[in-house]
């Protein structure tokens, strides 16, 4: 993932929070429950850009920004991202600085997913208008139990995301934010609270 600086300062309404975690650690099932138990949060995801074609029912603007390869590497050039990545050759995925100013300055609280490189950038880039928050797995066997009892991956692949996992807690120092998820209501709970002391300070 690439981020390009770019002032801060702005005077948007909005402010941006920021999650990373390594797979596994409840991450998005905390952001679901937010989005969807506290509307007064104001909570939205960004709205991405992508090069690959629509699926299904997807519409621009929608679910992503469509654009081709040429555009999407004409607005690298352009300093226009404010991260991008390129998944595999000509599979660009990437956030438009101007959709996420335009989201805050609709009123919105813009919600980040991303990987821990793209977490301290987004965070470098905006400053104090963004809060990053890294969810932590209780410890490395417990991660690894979580993710065995899933049944969902091979034994290899368990083990690729572990050390995955290893090298994502080595960045936790870096968040504003640490929590644990050794209880998830809990970890809700303390999430809860650091996002609205963030958005409404002294509430």
């Amino acid at each position: 993932m690439r981020c390009n600086k770019m002032k801060n300062g702005s005077s948007m309404k909005g402010k941006l929070i920021i999650f990373s975690a390594p797979s596994g650690t409840g991450k998005s099932t905390i952001i679901n429950w937010l989005m969807q138990e506290h509307s007064e949060l104001k909570m939205a995801f960004s709205i991405s850009c992508t090069s690959r074609a629509p699926r299904g029912t997807e519409r621009n603007g929608v679910e992503y920004f469509f654009l081709t390869p040429d555009e999407f590497r004409s607005r690298i050039e352009a300093g226009e991202f404010l991260e991008y990545e390129e998944v595999y050759t000509d599979r660009y995925y990437g956030t438009l600085k101007s959709q996420v100013e335009r989201q805050c300055d609709a009123g919105q609280n813009v919600v980040f997913d991303v990987d821990v490189k793209g977490g301290c950038n987004i965070k470098q880039h905006y400053g104090d208008k963004a809060l990053s928050i890294f969810i932590m797995p209780p410890s490395v066997d417990e991660l690894r139990r979580r993710l065995e009892s899933r049944a969902t991956d091979a034994p290899e692949v368990i083990d690729q995301r572990i050390a995955r996992a290893e090298f994502e807690i080595g960045f936790a120092d870096k968040f504003d934010k640490v929590v644990v998820n050794d209880d998830l209501d809990k970890a809700k709970k303390e999430v809860l609270g650091i996002i609205k002391q963030f958005l409404i300070p002294n509430s």
